[in-house]
């Protein structure tokens, strides 16, 4: 259980590529401490002088439902400010990867999710993935920020607004899901293209990386940074707490 990471550079047609998996089961709802394991494991792939793709991966049921919201209503306000720290960190962790970063989704893509995988550089879907941000049925805001990289603005509110979620044919069809697989084809759909990009000369490619996100229209970081400062207005109003109750009975 928690992050890891394999480097395939010493297998033949896998040179330079680095696969950082998360295991939080059941769900993947990270804790405050794996998101910032999280992003040191992505960050630390991309600094590897031999790596050119970085592959985000996940085990378990889904890729990733978010954050743990036990540990929020347990711990209050310190894992508040921890979980929105370290969804910061790990979301700017992939878009600040010195390398290309594909990330190989499967199952739910919830909340947090939506963070790493629109901050990606490609995404790969299985055919049962499933993309969306449940954040106001779970008495938090965030990720619109990257909610808007996947889909178009309009989309982006209804899905925001109704919580509904998204599937991976539906993301290809706006072109942000590169290719939609079986289950079983996923990790190899995604060695594919990361083999592909690992291809091209490593120098060079860290200063594409580096020249795509200057010209990014959206400071990421900062745009985020600035919803979530909303979440946090939601918590001290109380109307969070409330929320996130009722959705505890609903789901009980």
């Amino acid at each position: 259980m928690g992050v890891s990471t394999s480097f395939l550079e010493k297998e033949p047609g896998n040179t330079g590529i680095a696969v950082v998996t998360v295991d939080y089961p059941p769900v993947n709802a990270l804790p405050v401490h794996g998101w910032f394991a999280l992003a040191d494991a992505v960050r630390a792939a991309g600094r590897e002088p031999e790596v050119r793709c970085v592959v985000l991966a996940a085990e378990g049921r889904g890729f990733n439902a978010g954050v743990d919201i036990k540990e929020i209503q347990a711990h209050g306000h310190s894992a508040l400010l921890g979980a929105n720290s370290g969804c910061a960190e790990a979301f700017a962790a992939v878009y600040e990867c010195e390398v290309p970063v594909v990330a190989a989704v499967r199952g739910f893509c919830l909340g947090g999710g939506i963070g790493l995988v629109g901050n990606a550089d490609a995404v790969v879907a299985s055919e049962d993935a499933t993309f969306g941000l449940p954040e106001l049925d779970r008495g938090a805001l965030g990720a619109a920020t990257h909610l808007s990289r996947l889909v178009p603005q309009h989309l982006m509110r209804a899905l925001y607004y109704t919580s509904r979620t998204a599937t991976a044919a539906e993301l290809h069809a706006h072109g942000s899901v590169w290719r939609v697989v079986h289950g079983e084809q996923l990790l190899a759909a995604a060695l594919e293209l990361a083999r592909e990009i690992a291809a091209k000369d490593g120098r060079l490619l860290r200063m594409a990386k580096a020249a795509i996100n200057g010209i990014d229209p959206v400071d990421v970081r900062r745009s985020y940074r600035f919803e979530q400062g909303f979440t946090f207005e939601a918590n001290l109003s109380g109307v969070a707490d409330r929320v996130r109750d009722n959705f505890r009975k609903e789901g009980a």
